[in-house]
Parts: structure tokens; C-alpha cells; sequence
């Protein structure tokens, strides 16, 4: 029986989607580095395989006997980490996956990327077709793996198909909890605007299409939920849920973003994650919403959680949590 191979099944993207493909009784495999942790998913029926996208005589096992490569693994947003880090494996390392995955036969190459290689939408929501305009080290570095992916393509033919997700959420991540956290607390800017989540259950669903779906290569979809908000009716929908109302003080960006320089031009030399950066506070002053009609249309991908039902579900995995 042919396998599947998810990269960054030790994530949360990659552990969801590791869990809900073998929960549809396909056999899966996730690439996992020496120290990663994979209890819970050889647990779940997960074969982990050591290796190391970097290195790629480490990927040949990974790739044997493998139908469909889901390349989800990344460096992602570290503060404390070399630049160059972000490259090494994010691009060289996709480099070196897509190599052994042509030598093994595999049919479909699913590329994750990011909605950050669009950087800032000027005219939102923006389609797959709105230029590259990243904004850090991090978004650069999946830039160039995105491009990589589809010169694979062009090129030389690789069955690859590229997706872009959109803010991911939902129980058992916590990079939104400062979101449910603060909700209490004046905004930084107007909270005008745009933001778009998506929830977990609904992302890994539209990966598996992207797997699945056939005739797709050298096409990039945009997964994401079925609506985007602005940030003060994103913090209207979660006081909602938490029973409270969300400050209606707003406070300016620039002290933040002034602030945010100065530490990072301070700790980032000391490999020290700064305690405030100005990419935090982009998430207040730039438009983040996206058109999804070509992943609906040519997928078939059909997001089923709302807003308030997802935002629900997250604030409850929080508190039984203790984290709110």
C-alpha cells in the first residue's frame, strides 16, 4: 500500500493534517527531526522517519513507496534564529525534497506556502494573482520556495501544486490567544482593517483536495475561511464568546513601531527575541483578506466554519486549558 508523507507532522498544521488523512485510512508518514516528539502521532498511526530536510540523504526513506508528498514543514517566524536559517530550509530544504520526491516516482508534490508572500493587499481581498510583496525574512524565504516549487514544474515537469494558507486557528494552537487575551485592552490603530482566519478543521480539508484533486499542477489556491472582518468586528466576535466587550480606546501605531526598531536593532545581534517588533504590529495596519474562488471552484473546497462557531470552539480549548 502507498504512503503519504507529510512534513512538520511534529506542528500543528502538519499534526492535524497527519491525523485527519490516516483518520481516512490512508497510511501515513511524517519526516521528523532526531529531537522532535511524534508520541502522540505513532499513537495515532503516524510512522515518523528521521531526517532532515537539509540534509538530503536523509530523505530517500522518507520519500519510498510515497504517492503524495505534503510538504508543510518550515522555519517560521523565530526572532532568536540566523536569517539565514529561513532560507536553508525553507527554500534548500524544498529543493532537496522535491529532488527526492522526483527520484522516488511521487505523483503529487503539495506545496504549503503563505499568504505572506503578498505581503500588505493594496486592493483586497486579494486573488492568487496579486504580486509578491513580501515583508520579512520569513515571508522572503517562502517566496522563493513558492517560486522554486512552480520552476520544478515549469521545468521539469514535477507534479506540483502549491497552496497558500490563511491565518490558522482553532483548538490546540496559541498564537491567537493574545488576541482572546487582549481583547480588554485598547487597540493599536483604527481596527478598520481587513483580517481572515482559517480554522483548522477546514484548512486540512482543503489540503487533502489539493493532494487529491486531479489536473491541478502548476496551480496556487488560497485555503482560507468563508469570511473575512475587520479587527473590531473580529473584537466584537470574541468578546462575544468570552462574554464581555471588547475597549473601544484606540491608541497610535507609531510609538509601537518606533519602539519595535529600537529592541530589534538591540537584541537581534544577541540572538535575543525582542520583546516588542515592528511585525506585530503590522497585524493592526495592514489589510489582510482574500478571494477563495479558485480553490471553491477548481477543488471544490468548501469551508464549513464560521467565524463565531470556530472562535467558540478555540476560547473553550483555552479555559479547559487554563490559559484564559
Amino acid at each position: 500500500m502507498s504512503a503519504v508523507l507529510v512534513t512538520g507532522g511534529a506542528g500543528y498544521t502538519g499534526g492535524h493534517l497527519c491525523r485527519y488523512l490516516a483518520g481516512r485510512g490512508l497510511r501515513v508518514r511524517t519526516l521528523a527531526l532526531p529531537e522532535s516528539d511524534t508520541g502522540a502521532l505513532v499513537q495515532a498511526g503516524i510512522e515518523p522517519v528521521i531526517g532532515d530536510l537539509t540534509q538530503p540523504e536523509t530523505l530517500d526513506a522518507a520519500v519510498r513507496d510515497v504517492e503524495t508528498v505534503y510538504h508543510i514543514a518550515a522555519v517560521y517566524r523565530e526572532e532568536n534564529v540566523p536569517r539565514r536559517l529561513f532560507f536553508d530550509v525553507n527554500v534548500g530544504g524544498t529543493r532537496n525534497l522535491i529532488e527526492a520526491s522526483m527520484k522516488a516516482g511521487v505523483k503529487r508534490f503539495v506545496h504549503c506556502s503563505t499568504v505572506g508572500v503578498q505581503g500588505d493587499i493594496e486592493n483586497p481581498p486579494a486573488t492568487e494573482e496579486a504580486p509578491y510583496r513580501p515583508g520579512d525574512h520569513y515571508q522572503e524565504s517562502k517566496m522563493e520556495g513558492e517560486m522554486l516549487a512552480l520552476r520544478y514544474y515549469k521545468e521539469k515537469g514535477a507534479p506540483i501544486a502549491v497552496f497558500r494558507p490563511v491565518g490558522i486557528y482553532g483548538p490546540g494552537d496559541t498564537r491567537f490567544l493574545k488576541l482572546f487575551r487582549n481583547v480588554r485592552k485598547p487597540m493599536i490603530g483604527s481596527g478598520n482593517v481587513l483580517y481572515h482566519l482559517t480554522y483548522i478543521d477546514d484548512l486540512v480539508e482543503g489540503i487533502r483536495l489539493v493532494g487529491e484533486t486531479p489536473g491541478i499542477e502548476g496551480q496556487i489556491f488560497t485555503l482560507a475561511g468563508p469570511r473575512y472582518t475587520t479587527l473590531n468586528e473580529l473584537y466584537a466576535a470574541i468578546a462575544a464568546v468570552l462574554d464581555t466587550k471588547p475597549s473601544r480606546i484606540r491608541i497610535p501605531v507609531w510609538p509601537f513601531l518606533a519602539a519595535g526598531a529600537i529592541c530589534e536593532s538591540v537584541c537581534r545581534p544577541l540572538r535575543i527575541s525582542p520583546p516588542i517588533y515592528r511585525r506585530r504590529v503590522d497585524f493592526f495596519v495592514k489589510d489582510r483578506a482574500f478571494d477563495i474562488a479558485r480553490a471553491r471552484r477548481v477543488l471544490g473546497y468548501d469551508p464549513k466554519i464560521d467565524l463565531a462557531e470556530g472562535l467558540g470552539r478555540t476560547a473553550a480549548w483555552y479555559k479547559e486549558q487554563g490559559l484564559l
